[in-house]
């Protein structure tokens, strides 16, 4: 791979530092997308529910969010709150004397939110339904049981959005863009991070390995500052495993991004009758995402070195600049975390 197309892979991480410094320090977002509303609703007797409701926290204020039952719903009990580092959830029992299926439940505020909710329903019979609310149709009705073609489309479309709204995973992939030499290499490098990320993301989500979320969010954001630091070292002219194999490093650090895809995906509520079509999905999704950005990484370098000749100088400006804000998360995650 040529230094001109290095040079035009820095510009585009430039430009999207900078979107992502527009879109996300100034609000004190996090790295990721805001987690989506969860509401979550077990049948516990024959006309009798509980209902988990958690709303996430922006900036330390609740999302202003809540629920309007239909008719045929009525609160019993609670609601009991509890405040949580990044979200409130409030505890209720609702009764339907008329069963659950085919009343609605309305989300009212959510169609001036910038996030959706999910909705995870399990009844008496085993039956589990996932839904995901979307701002522009703010309500939910519920469904006997949810079809195949409804868990494919729901999961891989949340696993394309996590992907491409997961600033962090974004710029991973970027520096590692920076940092290869070649086309081979690219692919060999981003086949390395694929297949580790897809191995931690199927044993989290089995319950076979489990780590804490928080240091592991703190980790994928240091990553990012360990392969910045990396590019900056080859632009200087020294060399070690991380430049000369890029993929091992890509591998390793994609067994830690793997557990934050499945942290992603356990909030979303896994369909327990359907928990592999799931996985598979989402990680679809996920990879899907991933070859979205990558292709148009690659599209905009060539168009832009038909007009432009980038300094090479500009991958060391990327560089710094991805390691900056990088750094800047994992001292925010260090915070909220720790402290």
């Amino acid at each position: 791979m040529s230094c001109t197309f290095r040079s035009c892979f820095a510009a585009m991480g430039l430009l999207l530092v900078l979107l992502i410094s527009l879109l996300v320090v100034p609000t004190n977002v996090s790295a990721h997308e805001v987690r989506p509303a969860y509401l979550q609703i077990d049948q516990i007797g024959a006309a009798r529910y509980s209902v988990l409701w958690r709303t996430p926290l922006l900036s330390g204020v609740r999302l202003p969010v809540n629920l309007r039952f239909s008719d045929g719903m009525q609160i019993v009990a609670g609601p009991a709150e509890q405040v949580l580092p990044d979200s409130v959830v409030e505890r209720s029992i609702i009764e339907a004397p008329d069963g659950l299926v085919g009343q609605r439940i309305n989300f009212v505020g959510l169609q001036a939110s910038i996030t959706d909710a999910m909705v995870r329903v399990k009844l008496a019979d085993g039956t589990v339904t996932t839904t995901l609310v979307r701002p522009s149709q703010a309500w939910v009705e519920i469904q006997p049981q949810q079809g195949f073609f409804q868990v494919v489309a729901l999961f891989v479309v949340e696993g394309i959005e996590h992907i491409l709204f997961g600033f962090d995973h974004l710029l991973f992939v970027l520096a590692l863009m920076l940092i290869v030499r070649s086309t081979r290499t690219l692919i060999l490098t981003i086949t390395a991070f694929t297949v580790a990320h897809s191995i931690t993301l199927t044993l989290a989500i089995l319950g076979w390995v489990a780590l804490p979320t928080g240091p592991v969010e703190i980790m994928i954001a240091f990553s990012i500052v360990l392969v910045c630091a990396e590019i900056v070292a080859m632009e200087r002219g020294k060399t070690n495993l991380t430049i000369s194999a890029p993929w091992v490093v890509a591998f390793a650090f994609g067994l830690l991004h793997g557990f934050g895809f499945a942290s992603a995906l356990q909030n979303l509520g896994l369909p327990q009758g359907d928990i592999p079509l799931a996985l598979f999905c989402f990680n679809l999704g996920v990879e899907a995402g991933q070859l979205m950005f990558v292709a148009l990484i690659l599209a905009a370098a060539g168009l832009l070195r038909k007009f432009l000749e980038i300094p090479r100088r500009a991958v060391l400006a990327s560089a710094y600049s991805i390691g900056i804000i990088a750094a800047y998360w994992t001292l925010e995650r260090l915070y909220s975390t720790f402290v």
